[in-house]
C-alpha cells in the first residue's frame, strides 16, 4: 500500500521522498525516465544535475551557504551525496555528476519503504501526493496542472555551459589558481584563461556576430500583467549579457579579480574559467558561460578563447525552456496547494531556483506531507531562516513581479541593529540569527 505518491525523480523529489519514507511513510516515486526524455536529462539516475555541477558556496555567512547549513541540520540526505561526490572547487560545493546522481539512484532505490517506478503520471492523483516534475514537466502533466489551477504557465528559458576535454587545454597559456588562492589544491581549483585587453575585445566583437538558436517558443508574452516568457537573469546566456555593452562580460563571468597570471606576473584583464566537472578529471565546463549559440558558432568562439584554441568540446551549450507555477496564487507556506491539503508541489516547479533551493523545498515538503499523512500539523519555518524565506517569497510575492528566485540575504526580515555594519559581518548576523531561530524552532518541534 502506498502512502504517498511523489512526482518527479528530480532533486525535490527524491529528497521529498526519503524524508517521507523516514518519517515512516510508504513512498511511490514516479519518473518517466528512460522511457520518456525531457530533452535535456542525459541519463536515468535520479536527481541528475543538468545544468551546472556547482551547489553554490559553502561558506557560511553567503546565502548558499547558509542555506546548506540548514539543511545538514534538518538531515538532508541529498546534501549529504553531494559532499561525498565533491570535486575541487575553492570555496564552493561541486559534485562530480554521474558519481552524485549514481549514489542517491541506489540510497532511494535500497530503501524498504520507497518503490520507484518508471511511469509517466498524465493526471494529478487524489491521494496525499508532492508534485516535483520540475521545470520539464510533460506536457500532459502540464495540462493536468493547469486545469487544476485553472492558471497558464509562467516560464523561463535556461542556459547550460559547454563542456571541454582537459587534455585539449593548452596550459602552456591557461593558468590553475582559485580566487584569492581559497582552493583546496596548491595549484588551485580552477582553470583560467587569461585575456588581454585586446583580445577580450576582439572576442566580445566576434560572441555580438555570432549565430543564435532560433527559439521557436521564445515569446515576450504579457499575461494578466505577468512576463511569461524571458531569460532567467541569474542565468543569462553570455551573448545576452554582452548585448548589454562591451565590458559587461568583463565585470561579470569572465571578472579577473582575485586571479594573477603566473606566466605574466599581472593581473588578467579578463578571465575564463573552467572547473572540473568529473572525479576523473579529464571534464571541464566553462564557469558561468551559458550560451544559446548555434553549434558550429560554439566551437568557433570557443577557439577564441586564450589556452581553448585546440580544445575538443564534448558538450555544446543549450538552451530549455523551464515551467513555473503562479505559486503566490496557488500555494502556502507549507507548500501546499490552496485548496487541497494533502497535495504538496515542490522543487523549481514553485518558482524557487537553484539546485539547492530545490532540494530545500523538496525536504519541507517531504517533511510536510508525512506530517499530514500522520494527521499531524505540517510546519512552517522561520520566514528569519534561508528555507522559510523561500518559501515565504515564492508563495507571497507579488505576481506581477514574480520571477524564479535563489538564495539571497535580500528575502531575509530585516536586521535594524546590522545596518552600520560592513557587508561580509551583515550577512554573518543574518546567517546567525537564521540558524539560531532554526534550532528554537526544532527544539519546539521535534
Amino acid at each position: 500500500m502506498t502512502d504517498l505518491i511523489v512526482i518527479g525523480g528530480g532533486l525535490a523529489g527524491s529528497e521529498a521522498a526519503w524524508q517521507a519514507a523516514q518519517r515512516g511513510l510508504d513512498v511511490s516515486l514516479y519518473e518517466m525516465r528512460p522511457a520518456i526524455s525531457t530533452g535535456a536529462h542525459e541519463t536515468e539516475y535520479l536527481a541528475e544535475l543538468v545544468c551546472s555541477n556547482s551547489l553554490g558556496s559553502n561558506q557560511p555567512d553567503r546565502a548558499s551557504g547558509l542555506l546548506k547549513n540548514e539543511l545538514r541540520r534538518l538531515g538532508s540526505m541529498l546534501l549529504e551525496s553531494a559532499e561525498a561526490a565533491a570535486l575541487p572547487a575553492g570555496s564552493a560545493l561541486a559534485v562530480d555528476r554521474e558519481l552524485f546522481a549514481r549514489s542517491v539512484t541506489e540510497q532511494i532505490q535500497s530503501h524498504p519503504r520507497i518503490k520507484i517506478v518508471r511511469e509517466e503520471v498524465t493526471a494529478i492523483p487524489s491521494t496525499l501526493t508532492i508534485v516535483a516534475s520540475g521545470p520539464l514537466t510533460s506536457p500532459a502533466l502540464s495540462r493536468q496542472i493547469a486545469n487544476l489551477s485553472g492558471e497558464e504557465h509562467l516560464f523561463f528559458f535556461d542556459a547550460i555551459a559547454p563542456i571541454v576535454a582537459h587534455e585539449t587545454i593548452n596550459m602552456d597559456i591557461a593558468f590553475r589558481a582559485s580566487r584569492y588562492d581559497r582552493g583546496n589544491d596548491d595549484q588551485g581549483d580552477y582553470i583560467n584563461c587569461p585575456f588581454t585587453k585586446s583580445e577580450y575585445y576582439d572576442f566580445v566583437a566576434a560572441l555580438l556576430q555570432a549565430e543564435c538558436i532560433e527559439l521557436h517558443s521564445f515569446e515576450d508574452a504579457i499575461r494578466d500583467g505577468v512576463k511569461a516568457g524571458y531569460f532567467f537573469e541569474g542565468c543569462l546566456p553570455i551573448e545576452i549579457l554582452a548585448e548589454r555593452g562591451k565590458d559587461s562580460l568583463a565585470f561579470g563571468p569572465m571578472r579577473p579579480v582575485g586571479l594573477i597570471d603566473p606566466h605574466t606576473g599581472k593581473r588578467p584583464y579578463a578571465v575564463v574559467q573552467l572547473r572540473q566537472d568529473n572525479l576523473m578529471g579529464n571534464l571541464y565546463n566553462l564557469v558561468g558561460f551559458q550560451t544559446n549559440l548555434k553549434y558550429p558558432e560554439q566551437k568557433r568562439i570557443m577557439h577564441l578563447i586564450p589556452g581553448l584554441e585546440n580544445a575538443e568540446v564534448i558538450r555544446y551549450g543549450q538552451m530549455h525552456r523551464n515551467m513555473f507555477i503562479a505559486s503566490p496564487k496557488l500555494l502556502k507556506s507549507t507548500l501546499q496547494f490552496y485548496n487541497r491539503e494533502d497535495l504538496f508541489f515542490a522543487g523549481q516547479l514553485t518558482g524557487v531556483e537553484g539546485y539547492m533551493g530545490n532540494i530545500a523545498t523538496g525536504l519541507l515538503a517531504g517533511i510536510n506531507a508525512a506530517h499530514l499523512g500522520k494527521n499531524q500539523k505540517p510546519i512552517t519555518l522561520p520566514q528569519t531562516t534561508m528555507l522559510g524565506a523561500l518559501c515565504y517569497y515564492v508563495t507571497h510575492a507579488d505576481l506581477k513581479d514574480f520571477q524564479p528566485m535563489k538564495a539571497n540575504f535580500g528575502i531575509l526580515p530585516s536586521l535594524v541593529s546590522v545596518e552600520r555594519l560592513g557587508k561580509r559581518q551583515r550577512t554573518k548576523a543574518y546567517a546567525d540569527r537564521a540558524i539560531t531561530d532554526l534550532e528554537d524552532f526544532l527544539s519546539q518541534h521535534e
